[in-house]
């Protein structure tokens, strides 16, 4: 019972000495999701045939139509994903972008935390993100923004247990048909009385 509620106070050795311990993880599954999808890119790059020798030229295209396009399509593109680390610790999201494409700039809301026993606390995460894409399904993604908490036994200082700020940088796949979608993330968070550069989060979730 002790433990329990230790957990459910946040600012106690046992919640931050777990925190610490997955966060010593996350570079590690962020790199290996990073280097996955890279190595996805490339294979996609490298099964373009060459044309041989024999075939007929091809003309060249206006200089107009050889400029990548973002393709229009008919609502932005959405994601709905659950989230482990993170600005949400775990957390439940919703991701869209602002204008009737796949890439581009973009929102993230969420909505996590627990409740134990006497203690309840709420985290919700909201952002705006800018991805970027050469095949309209592995992109690279940039954002900002804060993490709203509610905490039934009152701020403090340290590690979540009042509102903060974060920052992220990673990989996320997100095939331009829909369907599965994956994303990992370096995340720095900041906040009253602490900043933590090698925090992290990996999400799983469908895209429509």
């Amino acid at each position: 019972m002790n433990i329990i509620k230790n957990i459910s106070g946040i600012n106690a050795p046992i919640f931050v000495s777990i925190t610490r311990s997955f966060m010593k993880k996350i570079p590690v599954l962020l790199v290996a999701a990073l280097f996955t999808g890279l190595y996805s890119t490339a294979q996609n790059t490298d099964s373009v045939q060459t044309p041989s020798m024999q075939s007929t030229p091809v003309q060249n295209p206006p200089l107009q139509s050889r400029t990548l396009q973002t393709p229009a399509v008919a609502s932005p593109a959405k994601a709905v994903y659950a989230e482990v680390g993170g600005p949400g610790i775990a957390s439940i999201n919703f991701d869209m972008r602002l204008t009737k494409t796949l890439d581009g700039i973009g929102f993230r809301a969420g909505f996590g935390g627990w409740s134990i026993e006497k203690s309840t606390v709420v985290f919700v995460p909201l952002g705006l993100n800018y991805i970027t894409s050469k095949n309209n399904r592995d992109y690279f993604e940039a954002g900002a923004g804060g993490t709203i908490v509610s905490n039934s036994i009152g701020d403090g200082d340290g590690p979540f247990q009042s509102s903060f700020g974060f920052l992220n940088l990673g990989y996320r796949k997100q095939p331009a048909e829909g369907g599965y979608f994956f994303r990992a993330t370096l995340t720095p968070v900041f906040g009253k009385g602490f900043f933590w550069p090698y925090y992290g989060g990996v999400s799983f979730g469908y895209t429509f």
